[in-house]
């Protein structure tokens, strides 16, 4: 495995267009429709392919859209789907490329949690991984030019996450964004109750009560939610749906769910 300083896009043409132009035209309309005017801290969004869920990351991307300028550093979280490991992991690439340009990796970020419990530098886990990389078009269309700390997580705990974002919590110039997608594979029917539970967990900030079955971000969101706690956010959800309802078959259905966390 090569790796360069630029993280090279691996999933652009299969889950979101190639072409700078048509994705744009792509996100352009979902992005610029009416938001909630309260300040978001954090947001929990899927990661399939767009033509699947990118009307629901766009629910809770539009209301940051207005932060444009405020907003300089975003935290990006979400699970491994092809390296199993412990821990955190980190990159060695400086920067992460997609159709629309490069974002810049924060060094001082990453220096800041290098010596935190669970971080580790694993480079495989960023390589082919699009969980992180499908977000990336989102931030430049509404926030522009930011920096990123791209984390992708594996086997560890809500302390071991939630440590790392409170590190990394800042203030105004800071979002965290969870990349993550609900239940997979039931019928319609069991998936839409299983998603629902989810959500409501997600706004009891119920870190323990979602597990693998119920979302594959489960570790990510549930140091999210762990934090959240801490420092009294509260969650709400903005849009739940699946891919049975956006394209695909209804036999056998991956979940999709927009959240918002506003500061008290």
């Amino acid at each position: 495995m090569t790796v360069t300083a630029v993280r090279q896009p691996a999933v652009a043409g299969l889950f979101y267009p190639a072409d700078a132009q048509s994705l744009r035209a792509q996100l352009a309309p979902l992005l610029h429709q009416p938001s909630l005017t309260a300040t978001p801290k954090a947001l929990i969004v899927p990661h399939a392919g767009y033509v699947y869920s990118a009307a629901v990351a766009a629910a809770a991307y539009r209301c940051i859209e207005r932060l444009r300028g405020d907003i300089s550093r975003v935290v990006l979280l979400g699970p491994s789907h092809h390296v199993g490991f412990h821990g955190i992991a980190v990159p060695t690439a400086t920067a992460f490329l997609t159709p629309l340009g490069q974002l810049n990796v924060d060094q001082s970020a990453l220096t800041d949690i290098a010596a935190l419990p669970g971080v580790v530098t694993l480079d495989a886990a960023h390589v082919q991984e699009h969980c992180l990389e499908v977000q990336l078009p989102f931030l430049q269309m509404t926030l522009g030019t930011v920096g990123i700390v791209p984390l992708v997580v594996g086997d560890a705990s809500p302390a071991e996450v939630g440590g790392v974002l409170d590190r990394l919590w800042g203030g105004e110039e800071t979002l965290i964004v969870i990349s993550s997608d609900l239940s997979h594979y039931h019928p319609d029917r069991i998936a839409c109750a299983m998603d629902e539970q989810t959500s409501q967990a997600i706004e009891r900030l119920d870190y323990a009560a979602i597990g693998p079955a119920d979302a594959c971000g489960c570790r990510a969101i549930a140091g999210l939610l762990w934090l959240a706690r801490h420092r009294k956010l509260r969650a709400q959800t903005l849009s739940l749906t699946n891919s049975g309802h956006t394209g695909g078959p209804r036999e056998r259905v991956v979940g999709y769910g927009a959240y918002v966390f506003h500061e008290s």
